[in-house]
């Protein structure tokens, strides 16, 4: 059953009890739902069910990619994730692939849930990822569309401002899921904290200071740090170190 309200083509449905199996399904469609998970009708009682459909998370944390699929009939023999995919060939199994040796770890089984956990993650992981299931059964294979796509970023400081009042920014290449709390050290030391990426101060004369900023929650990912100075450049790059 859906809980909450949905587009089916031109038609939007809002009844909060409607069933996704009075919606008519010719072929494989998107349902696109609003508040709610992205869910993908397959002909003949095949589906895949992604809670998130776009993740932004941090280079070095781990991220779960919640997925639930039904088949009409048979065993399931085969159970795999992939990014890509060419005409005529089967997917590649993630698991199959040297650059996630020891990254993936595979909550599902073969019965209706997929979720994926990938730990350490690298900017080069960021891509669309989806699921795809065989039976045993003839024709039976299915793939889950739109997938999950991951954006995998890393945290930067930028300084804007004048000689005297600045704002640094922890800088991300995507914007974080699930609004995060910034964490700004000074000098090493723990400064602040704020739902802001945002953090301003004041300079005063013959200063030597260097800023880092984290996520609250993944304080070991810090950004690396900037060194601001009002003398002695060598030394303040030998501080930031």
């Amino acid at each position: 059953m859906i809980i909450c309200g949905f587009q089916y083509g031109n038609k939007v449905w809002t009844n909060p009890t409607f069933s996704v199996s009075q919606i008519p399904c010719p072929n494989s469609d998107t349902i696109v739902m609003s508040n709610c998970v992205s869910v993908v009708l397959g002909q003949n009682g095949w589906s895949v069910t992604y809670t998130t459909q776009s993740i932004c998370t941090l280079k070095g944390s781990s991220v779960d990619l919640f997925c639930s699929y039904t088949y009409p009939r048979g065993t399931v023999s085969t159970t795999l994730w992939f990014t890509k995919m060419e005409a005529g060939k089967e997917p590649k199994d993630l698991g199959q692939d040297p650059e996630y040796a020891g990254r993936l770890e595979y909550h599902g089984d073969k019965k209706k849930d997929c979720t994926l956990k990938i730990t350490d993650l690298r900017e080069r992981d960021s891509a669309t990822y989806k699921f795809r299931l065989l039976t045993d059964q003839e024709g039976g294979k299915y793939s889950g569309s739109p997938g999950v796509t991951l954006s995998v970023t890393g945290l930067q400081v930028k300084v804007t401002g004048g000689h005297q009042d600045k704002t640094l920014t922890c800088s991300t290449t995507c914007t974080l899921t699930d609004n995060p709390t910034y964490i700004w050290y000074k000098n090493g030391q723990h400064r602040d904290e704020s739902t802001s990426p945002q953090y301003k101060y004041s300079v005063s004369n013959d200063y030597v200071d260097s800023y880092s900023c984290a996520v609250k929650g993944h304080e070991d990912l810090h950004s690396p740090a900037v060194c601001e100075c009002s003398f002695n450049t060598l030394y303040c790059v030998l501080v930031s170190l």
